[in-house]
């Protein structure tokens, strides 16, 4: 027996895609990071299960609002309230699956509904909610150096810290030890950002559960309002929209914080490969 998957990337953030709408599959934790790994597995950032939102327990509450329930994990199996460019590789497949075509549709996500816009041009645009920014100052390290870092909550939770060059990362193969430890008690994504003009930055991230990625929506979006409001831009003060490009490693996400605070997130979605796992390989790794 064998079970169908895709691969795909938004900003080569990878994803391996299981279709499985009535929620039949058991993805344990092994069975994902098994999954995810690059030399023993296909090979990916997360997966994303998709599923019906009736069908899950999860999403049950929201089936009236999103027919479909973006499952996603993390690369080491955990799971993950939300993925950016996730939610924009699960619409493609929609599209690509002809469950939805051009235009408006809402997916069902741990982060709750979100709403998401194809455009003809290609790029999707995810709604990607409003950003909380939780008082009390954070400090990210690398090595024996230290930076203040900005704590943004976009349905999960990132620390964003401006630093001179990107290669003040290092390599990013472990987690950024923060403080206070408090701050957060399930572990952060960490963003190091350098400016690159107006309104234009890049970075680097380290994703809790993954290491580092090519990309991250969420995390895209939380160091736009981080510089926004560094820079002294706050749409909910000025009425203005506050718009920032943002340079990842895999390419560039356009973020917008509108004036309701909602903040919209384009960017390209690919679908690359189909396929078909093994199921008793997948059995077996799931053990």
């Amino acid at each position: 027996m064998s079970i169908p998957f895709l691969k795909g990337h938004g900003t080569e953030n990878d994803f391996v895609i299981v279709p499985d709408p009535e929620n039949t599959l058991d993805l344990t934790p092994a069975a994902v990071a098994a999954l995810c790994d690059r030399r023993s597995g296909i090979g990916a950032d997360g997966v994303l299960h998709v599923v019906r939102s009736a069908a899950h327990p999860e999403a049950k509450g929201m089936a009236t609002a999103a027919e479909w329930f973006m499952d996603y994990r993390n690369g080491d199996g955990s799971i993950a309230e939300m993925c950016g460019n996730g939610v924009r590789v699960f619409a493609r497949y929609l599209q690509h699956a002809g469950h939805v075509t051009e235009g408006d549709l809402t997916v069902a996500t741990r982060g709750g509904v979100k709403t998401v816009h194809i455009d003809k041009a290609g790029d999707i645009t995810v709604g990607m909610g409003r950003a909380r920014l939780p008082e009390g100052d954070v400090t990210v390290s690398v090595g024996d150096r230290t930076w203040p870092a900005r704590n943004v909550n976009m349905g999960n939770p990132h620390a964003v810290a401006f630093v001179a060059d990107l290669a003040d990362a290092g390599d990013l193969y472990t987690a950024p030890p923060f403080s206070p430890s408090s701050a957060y008690p399930e572990g952060v994504n960490v963003e190091f950002v350098v400016d690159r003009g107006p309104r234009h930055v890049a970075m680097r991230v380290h994703e809790r559960g993954s290491g580092e990625t090519r990309s991250c929506g969420t995390g895209a979006c939380a160091v736009a309002v981080a510089t926004a409001r560094r820079d002294g831009a706050d749409p909910a003060a000025t009425g203005d929209p506050a718009t920032y490009t943002v340079d990842v490693p895999g390419g560039r996400l356009v973020i917008t914080e509108r004036p309701d605070g909602e903040i919209e997130m384009t960017g390209p979605a690919v679908i690359v490969a189909e396929g078909e796992i093994d199921a008793e390989w997948l059995e077996n790794a799931a053990r």
